[in-house]
């Protein structure tokens, strides 16, 4: 079953069949991780340890802005 959200059609059961990716930098005894997956229209984060917990949806255009963003340094702590 397809709901609407965010101009998006989603399938919740698309989550639990999703490749979710940490990243590269991501060690096995990290506790501040997420997980990426990319479903149907948008990108799925979640919290890599509560896996059957809730997780984000983001549009395209949204995940796009964030990576962006993170790429120029918008997002750096500022000492």
């Amino acid at each position: 079953m397809e709901i609407p959200y965010k101009g998006m059609m989603v399938n919740p059961l698309e989550l639990a069949d999703a490749t979710w990716t940490k990243s590269t930098k991501s060690t096995p005894n990290s506790d501040n991780c997420v997980e990426v997956a990319f479903v149907g229209e948008g990108v799925a984060v979640r919290d890599s340890k509560n896996v059957n917990g809730p997780a984000l949806l983001f549009t395209p255009g949204e995940w796009d802005a964030f990576v962006g963003g993170a790429k120029d340094g918008e997002f750096d702590r500022k000492n």
